[in-house]
């Protein structure tokens, strides 16, 4: 019985390997490569040197310079050039060096990919990927610490996805390069080496559109994703000690919402706060109160408490801790809504 013990946990052990999230993206990434010829890598700097986070380090010398290429500093040539690919047969991944910079692909991404599956009668389809590291907490200049994902869930035909953690990151990118539509990936940079996590070695998939309840509670719902989910989960830790049971909620994609997930969690608790770090105003926190309110309106027992990024472009290094929601701000928060 020993020895058969010691088997299944050396099969375990081979099955897994301990990653970042970064590590975990260049190993979705690779995996894709590897099984997927029509899988194809594009933006600046990511073959030779690897990509400024090193997302890409190794798989130009891997799998050649006609599978990542190396591009100009063009973001509309960038998007433009994996739409033509994409409805032509390839699967392009493209990657967008800061979230900030995604604004020259604007119109490539609103005009085009949104739109030409629908302009087509369903003839031709736009299965690419745009990776956007984004968010403030890595002390980046000005515009790289953007994150603007509602610009992008206010788009009809585009999918955004945003994982929190090394597994997730894997499964979800994956997930994303074999969807038949454009998927807007979201890379919270702050969270690219902040932990280490077991990650399957093969091939998987996390289902775009599903969201996962990360920690239970009776009291009082917290909605999240990204690099805030580690936030939440600190403040929810610290309403514990109060006494205060939360539901913490990742939504792991945030366009579709997972209205299911979010409605069931309110529904118990009575009570909800949002957390992004996006400014406030024009934030997916009112696209998840407008969820609340058509489907759980008549079980809240507070109002809604939302806990964000202020109304001003994202400051220089020496403000930007004043200006991320910290667990302190969610705590009080949580308090606010129980306490109502």
């Amino acid at each position: 019985m020993m020895d058969i013990k010691m088997e299944d946990q050396k099969t375990q052990t081979k099955t897994t390997q301990s990653l970042t999230m970064v590590q975990a993206i260049n190993d979705a990434l690779k995996t894709m490569l590897e099984q997927d010829e029509t899988t194809i890598l594009l933006g600046e700097d990511i073959g030779k040197n690897g990509g400024v986070f090193r997302a890409t380090e190794g798989l130009q010398e891997q799998f050649g310079e006609d599978r990542v290429i190396d591009t100009p500093l063009s973001e509309s040539g960038i998007v433009g050039t994996s739409i033509g690919l994409a409805v032509n047969g390839f699967k392009p991944v493209c990657e967008m060096q800061f979230m900030g910079f995604i604004y020259p692909a604007y119109d490539q991404i609103m005009t085009h990919a949104s739109r030409l599956r629908m302009k087509t009668m369903g003839h031709y389809s736009v299965p690419m990927v745009i990776r956007a590291p984004y968010g403030a907490g890595i002390r980046a200049p000005e515009i790289h610490s953007d994150s603007m994902e509602s610009i992008f869930t206010h788009m009809p035909g585009v999918k955004v996805v945003c994982p929190a953690t090394p597994k997730d990151a894997k499964g979800l990118l994956i997930a994303a390069i074999e969807d038949p539509d454009p998927v807007i990936f979201m890379e919270p940079m702050r969270s690219y080496r902040a932990q280490r996590e077991e990650v399957p070695t093969e091939k998987y998939q996390l289902p775009i559109g599903k969201g996962e309840k990360i920690k239970e509670g009776d009291d009082v719902t917290i909605i999240t994703w990204g690099a805030m989910l580690s936030v939440a989960k600190q403040a929810a830790e610290q309403a514990e000690s109060q006494g205060i049971g939360c539901d913490v909620l990742d939504l792991k994609t945030l366009y579709p919402l997972d209205r299911n997930l979010i409605a069931e969690s309110v529904q118990k608790t009575g009570r909800a706060v949002i957390v992004h770090e996006a400014h406030q105003t024009g934030g997916l926190s009112q696209d998840i109160l407008s969820v609340i309110n058509d489907t759980s309106f008549l079980y809240l027992r507070a109002p809604i408490e939302r806990v964000t990024g202020f109304d001003v472009p994202v400051p220089f290094f020496a403000l930007e801790d004043h200006y991320l929601p910290t667990a302190k701000r969610v705590l009080s928060s949580i308090e606010k809504a129980v306490h109502f």
